[in-house]
């Protein structure tokens, strides 16, 4: 049996390269993703989905609209063929071409689950054959009230698959706020980030073990948001915000007590957000790097993606993406 690493095991933070912002002029790039060009792609909060290339040598970035989902966009996925697949947190598994006809709208692939509309579509991850997983990350809480679901700490988050011609079918049930997900480069399982929980999720696929579901990282130190492949055969993990005693020891408590108190907190101001944070671990889950940003000149990282030497973030509070030079990264 594989030894978990504990914490001595691990690296301790540094700091991330000096960050670039790029400004979008909406809200809440939730999702960074690369596309076969290498640019970045976006959704934003007023539904639109962006396509950026990033700055080079003589120019600065460049930002086009490439489509408009009608709701709020959270994960994307770029297809084999250059579509491109957008978990929207109001209506459903959608799929758009970025370089189809201006206009063109977005096909709705799944808007119900186990006979329930399907809202608060987290992210999605896709296989060679066009299967399609996702993550739902609260059958209680739309997005807007995504605090509420973290603070009561009930799981109701699901992994979904939906292969092609078929009708989505719930994998894991009961998940602490699913969100990020991935799929291993050779199709064998599939990694959900389970936010609530601060830990990564995996579901065998194939082989001997097959159905069956471990923890291949648990006790991260932050709560993570959504996951990309690295260059290195690990993962990257966006960290939304820290752990905290006050969070864990509601976490504990009674479930009443958790419901008073998350009543409470949606009539107060939503907390501060914390700086930019993001961990790589490696293919058995290891944390191998942890990298911060100082301040707060980049908040709430929710996504990160690694191309070519370069490392982008998004953010569900920010009116930016920020990127870095990796190379330059201890």
């Amino acid at each position: 049996m594989r030894r978990r690493p504990a914490a001595a095991d691990r690296p301790g933070p540094a700091a991330l390269p000096p960050l670039h912002r790029v400004a979008l002029g909406a809200v809440g790039p939730e999702d960074v993703v690369f596309d076969y060009s290498g640019r970045v792609l976006t959704g934003v909060s007023d539904g639109r989905i962006l396509r950026i290339a990033l700055p080079a040598l003589g120019r600065g970035a460049e930002i086009e609209e490439v489509g408009l989902t009608h709701g709020r966009p959270l994960g994307l996925e770029v297809l084999p063929d250059g579509r491109l697949l957008v978990c929207d947190a109001q209506r459903g598994l959608l799929r758009l071409d970025p370089d189809g006809p201006r206009g063109s709208g977005a096909e709705v692939l799944a808007d119900r689950v186990a006979g329930a509309p399907l809202r608060f579509c987290s992210n999605a991850t896709a296989a060679a054959d066009g299967t399609v997983y996702f993550t739902v990350s609260s059958r209680r809480h739309g997005l807007d009230d995504w605090l509420s679901d973290i603070l009561e700490h009930e799981p109701s988050g699901l992994l979904v698959r939906l292969a092609p011609g078929g009708e989505p079918q719930v994998l894991l049930d009961g998940l602490q706020f699913a969100n990020g997900v991935a799929l291993a480069p050779d199709a064998s399982h599939v990694i959900v980030a389970e936010t609530g929980a601060c830990r990564l999720t995996r579901l065998w696929l194939t082989g001997p073990g097959a159905g069956r579901r471990d923890t291949p990282a648990d006790a991260l130190p932050g709560f993570p948001d959504n996951v990309s492949r690295g260059t290195g055969g690990g993962w990257w993990v966006a960290l939304a915000g820290p752990r905290t005693p006050a969070l864990e020891w509601l976490h504990r408590a009674a479930p009443r007590v958790r419901r008073t108190v998350a009543a409470t907190a949606r009539r107060l101001p939503a907390p501060p957000a914390s700086g930019a944070r993001v961990i790589e671990v490696d293919e058995h889950g290891r944390i191998v790097r942890e990298l911060h940003g100082a301040g707060r000149r980049f908040r709430m990282t929710t996504s990160v993606a690694e191309r070519d030497g370069r490392l982008v973030m998004g953010s569900l509070r920010e009116n930016c993406i920020a990127w870095c030079d990796l190379s330059t990264a201890p």
